[in-house]
């Protein structure tokens, strides 16, 4: 009897052995609610890993990105740009605020927001007499914006930076940290991440009237009183003791992580480079490349490969669909070409999990080369 493969994932949750500890410690000492010191260590461990000097542990990157947004003091009628190529959560958050996206389009290199088309949009913009309240630059797939023409933009326009690093932890520009190069920044923790805390999320920043700000926010804000009193909104935002207790045992493997990660990568690139393309790394940057993508040379061609991974119970997905196509944000302004469509129609993620074996990355790889047979 054949006995079936077992169904590689994308990027499932992979864990260190380590986590029990932290969790034990913390249902021995009856610190299940968000308060606790596995969150304490967990967000200094956060913080001295990355660089940046106050860490702030959310219970997921949406809350990050929503809790920033706050922060920067974005409010309805407020114009928000923001890359079109990404998840649908880094935009939503704009729309809590009442505030609209302003939707920009991909560079081709690294598939991340296009400095010019940027600055043409907040050209355009200040010209309608609606300059942007920020600026969203995600760092997709854990490879980094172009931030130094970026940060020049946002300087000189003098519009602050949220970064949306939920793919990019561990990941570089020049000699800093994905996340620590703009005004406020945000990690994610969700299942599928590099690490995971099951689900979760951290905001960072250099600045500790914000972080504190943001503290109170994320536990709906409670003014000082004896008795429950609240003056403004507030949110359930706060991590819990137990999920920060995985995220400690996950930090202790987190460099193992990106190097698996980095050799899922060179693996596939060796086997499929003369076939498909792949997202480019700049040269004064690391990629953390917690997924692996390629573009293929035809949208018929990425189906292809897909239908084939999809039958040998292999998990593989579509780029990003560019947020401005999609029926919730069709009516925002866009800002761009086709690039990012372009992604999206001939791209596709290959699974990339750090606990691929080396016979699963021949599997993927062999089915992606028949489908140039």
């Amino acid at each position: 009897m054949m006995i079936k493969n077992a169904r590689i994932y994308l990027s499932p949750p992979h864990l260190s052995h380590q986590e029990m500890a932290y969790i034990q410690s913390a249902l021995d000492n009856n610190w299940v609610a968000p308060v606790g010191e596995n969150i304490d260590l967990f967000e200094r461990k956060v913080a001295e890993f990355t660089g940046s000097k106050y860490a702030l542990a959310l219970n997921s990157g949406t809350s990050a990105i929503h809790l920033a947004l706050n922060l920067l003091h974005v409010s309805e009628g407020d114009e928000v740009i923001c890359p079109t190529f990404s998840f649908v959560a880094t935009a939503n958050p704009i729309l809590y605020q009442k505030a609209t996206p302003v939707f920009i389009d991909s560079e081709k290199d690294t598939w991340n927001i296009s400095p010019d088309r940027l600055e043409k949009a907040i050209q355009e913009r200040i010209r309608l007499g609606k300059k942007p309240k920020a600026i969203v630059v995600v760092h997709i797939y854990g490879q980094a914006a172009q931030m130094s023409e970026i940060q020049q933009i946002a300087a000189y326009y003098q519009i602050p930076i949220l970064e949306d690093a939920a793919e990019a932890l561990g990941s570089t520009y020049g000699k800093r940290y994905l996340g620590t190069l703009g005004k406020v920044g945000i990690l994610s923790f969700n299942g599928n991440k590099i690490i995971t805390t099951s689900a979760g999320g951290m905001l960072l920043c250099d600045d500790k009237t914000l972080i504190d700000k943001g503290l109170h926010l994320s536990t709906q804000a409670r003014d000082t009183a004896m008795h429950y009193e609240h003056s403004e909104l507030g949110y359930n935002y706060r991590m819990s003791n137990i999920l920060a207790g995985i995220g400690l045992g996950q930090m202790e493997v987190l460099k193992e992580r990106i190097r698996q990660r980095r050799a899922n990568f060179e693996f596939y690139k060796n086997k499929l480079e003369e076939k498909v393309i792949f997202q480019t790394e700049l040269k004064n940057s690391y990629s953390n490349r917690w997924l692996t993508c390629i573009l293929t040379d035809s949208r018929e061609r990425r189906d292809k490969i897909h239908q084939a991974l999809s039958a040998a119970d292999i998990d593989a997905r579509c780029l990003w669909k560019p947020l401005h196509l999609q029926a919730l944000h069709q009516k925002y302004p866009y800002y761009g070409e086709k690039v990012a469509q372009d992604l999206f129609e001939r791209g596709l993620c290959l699974p990339s999990g750090s606990n691929l074996s080396t016979e699963d990355k021949e599997r993927i790889s062999t089915l992606v080369l028949k489908a140039f047979d």
